[in-house]
This record gives structure tokens, C-alpha cells and sequence, in this order.
């Protein structure tokens, strides 16, 4: 039997009405919820170059967008990948730094941090890889905490080749211990993708000749043995080359080369870009124009190599001098001149040089005169790269 629509109405209102009535259910009490800080950050989030700021890109650099100046004041160069790709190591004379320091940016926050202890003269910083759990560096603090003297004038352009050793520590700089070390240069030092060697420059037979060893120092093998200045070399990608800048003097040009090594110095003015096996075999030359060649790198494929050069630079020009980089392929036509033919990356009328691929093949990052508060400073730059 149905029951009429007022009299569930008037049910429903009465049983609401006891309801509303009554106190709530006492409730257990829920207790101290812990408090947990972490610095983790959310997977999701994706990385992005954040250091610096975006800069205008010349319109006839092709190759690169997205450009970002890195540093601001002093002179930074020799900027060097971590293997996550997140980090750079560079040689700085920032914060007031007397000579050369070494430096680890991030790339995320900004944050720059000397790693190298302050002492003496450093160069040549870069990661252990695949882990990335340490840093190398050059350094001339074993001979003293002062910056070495500069080169005399009066003997033109040249560089120092002061007593160097190869130093290892952490990332932050803590736990520094001599790697290679010896009377002379040890200096220039990189190391393969894989992890199984690294390669460094060094004045301990006389020569300047280029060396591998295992990545605690030991099984020292030198693998180059030409008369002339052999450095800067950098292996490839797959770990199974190496490209390097070296000069191949004779006669009265020899002769001064020697000269000038017996006072610790060289003549960077004619160095040619050579590519051969990881550890030296089948070297040759990839360029042949009389000009100051060098900071070699292999693109990703392990076959091209981007470098920096003032082959275009105009003759008898007396201002700043003018470096730009280039792409050459080992493996293309020779040219007249019996070399492939390169092509040009950037037209800044100045300084570009010191160029290296992010591991993913992604960035660039190189130095550059470009954008510079005072004439001549140099400043490290990232861009993204474009076929």
C-alpha cells in the first residue's frame, strides 16, 4: 500500500530535525603529521639552460640560435661539458682572480663556484667521464702560489709553457691530488667518452708531444713523436679518434721552435688541425693554410671537427685579432691546397674560439670577444646548434 507524499514529507522533516539535534560523533584525533624538506626536484620538470642571459644571434650564424651569454667580466675560456650536460668547467679570472682559476657553473641556477684552490696558474679544466664524479686540471701551485711572469714582449706572441702538473678532485674542488706530475709541462688534458684513457700534453722528452694514460695516471704511453708542437686534443665521440693542434717546423723554423722551447715558451702562429686514432695512429693533417689553427672538437658524428682560426683574418691588420669557427670534414674533397675546404660558422669581428659540443650534441658552447663590457674581454657563450 502506498504511502501519501505529506506523510513521507513530514517523516523526512521530523527525522532532520533529530538529526540537526544531536552533537557529531567524537572523531579519533588525526596526531603530529610530520614535516619532510627535500631538494629534490620532480622528474617532470625538464632541464633548461637558465645561466646568463639570451643575447641577439647574428643572422649570418646559421648554425646557431638561442644564443646565451654565460659570463660577464674578466676573462673566461676553455668552457668544458660535464657528462650530464648540466655543468661547465672554464678557466677565470673572475672575482678578482689574479691569473687563470678554474670555475664550475650550473647551468640551471647560475651558480659559479672556484674549484682549483686559488694558487698559482691553472688551465685546461675538465670532467671524468662517463660518471662525472671528478674533476682534472692543470696547475703551477706546486712551484709556487704566485702567478708566474708573463713572457717577455720583446720575443712577439708567444705562449708559456711554465711548470705545470695535471691535478684530480671532486667536483666542488675537495680531495685535490697530483694526477701526472714531473719537471716541465704536463698540461692539456681531456679524456675519453668511454673512460679508458685520457690524453694530455707534455714537455718530458723534450719535445711537445702528446700522451694517453689510464684515468689514475698510470700506463703513461707517448703516442706522437714529430719534431713541433703537439696539443689541445680532444677524442672523439665514439672514443676511437682524437683530433689535436700541432705545428711541423723546419730548418731555420725548427731551429727557433727549439729555441724558444729551451726558454719554456712556443709560437702559436702556424698550427694545423690533425685527426688520427685514439692512440695516434694514422695522423693526419685536416687543414693546410700557414694559419693559427686550433681548439679542435668532433661534432657528434665523430667524423667532422668545428675549430677555431683566423685563415680569414685580413692581412697586416693590427687591431684585436679576428678568430672564427669552422666546420671541416675529414673526409670531404681536398681543395687546392691539398686540404678539405671548411666552412665558416661564425663572422664576429673579433675573438671565437675554444669551441665544444654538449654530450647530447644539442649546444655549443664557446668563448668570444663578442659583447664584451671593455675591449678584448672574453666571455663564454652557449647556443643551441642547427644543421
Amino acid at each position: 500500500m502506498s504511502t501519501p507524499i505529506r506523510t513521507i514529507s513530514a517523516l523526512s522533516l521530523s527525522l532532520l530535525a533529530v538529526a540537526c539535534s544531536r552533537e557529531p560523533a567524537p572523531r579519533e584525533p588525526l596526531g603530529h603529521i610530520p614535516t619532510a624538506e627535500t631538494s629534490a626536484k620532480p622528474d617532470w620538470i625538464p632541464f633548461t639552460i637558465r645561466a646568463g642571459k639570451a643575447v641577439a644571434a647574428d643572422p649570418r650564424e646559421k648554425h646557431l640560435t638561442d644564443l646565451r651569454q654565460l659570463t660577464f667580466g674578466g676573462e673566461n675560456a676553455e668552457a668544458y661539458w660535464s657528462p650530464d650536460g648540466r655543468k661547465l668547467i672554464l678557466q677565470s679570472t673572475r672575482d678578482g682572480a689574479a691569473c687563470d682559476q678554474q670555475f664550475v657553473i650550473d647551468l640551471e641556477s647560475g651558480e659559479t663556484k672556484r674549484v682549483s684552490n686559488g694558487k698559482g696558474r691553472t688551465t685546461c679544466g675538465y670532467f671524468y667521464y662517463p660518471s662525472g664524479d671528478k674533476i682534472l686540471f692543470a696547475s703551477t701551485h706546486a712551484a709556487g702560489p704566485d702567478c708566474p711572469a708573463k713572457p717577455d714582449r720583446a720575443l712577439g706572441y708567444v705562449w708559456p709553457l711554465e711548470p705545470h702538473d695535471i691535478y684530480v678532485a671532486k667536483p666542488d674542488g675537495s680531495d685535490l691530488s697530483l694526477l701526472i706530475g714531473g719537471p716541465g709541462y704536463d698540461a692539456e688534458a681531456t679524456m675519453a667518452f668511454d673512460g679508458s684513457r685520457i690524453v694530455f700534453t707534455s714537455s718530458r722528452d723534450g719535445d711537445l708531444e702528446l700522451y694517453t694514460s689510464k684515468p689514475d695516471g698510470t700506463d703513461i704511453r707517448r703516442i706522437t713523436s714529430t719534431p713541433g708542437y703537439d696539443g689541445g686534443a680532444f677524442f672523439s665521440p665514439d672514443s676511437t679518434k682524437l683530433v689535436w693542434r700541432a705545428s711541423r717546423p723546419e730548418g731555420k723554423e725548427l731551429e727557433d721552435f727549439r729555441a724558444l722551447l729551451g726558454k719554456g715558451l712556443v709560437r702559436p702562429t702556424k698550427l694545423e688541425i690533425y685527426v688520427g686514432g685514439a692512440e695516434g695512429q694514422n695522423a693526419r693533417a685536416v687543414t693546410n693554410n700557414g694559419k693559427a689553427n686550433f681548439g679542435p672538437y668532433f661534432l657528434p658524428d665523430s667524423r667532422r671537427v668545428i675549430f677555431s682560426s683566423n685563415m680569414d683574418a685580413a692581412p697586416g691588420f693590427r687591431g684585436p685579432p679576428n678568430f672564427e669557427l669552422y666546420v671541416v670534414d675529414p673526409e670531404g674533397p681536398a681543395a687546392q691546397n691539398g686540404a678539405p675546404a671548411p666552412m665558416r660558422i661564425t663572422f664576429y669581428d673579433g675573438f671565437d674560439g675554444f669551441p665544444m659540443f654538449s654530450p647530447d650534441g644539442k649546444w655549443l658552447v664557446f668563448a668570444s670577444n663578442r659583447y664584451g663590457s671593455t675591449p678584448g674581454e672574453t666571455n663564454v657563450f652557449v647556443a643551441r646548434w642547427v644543421e
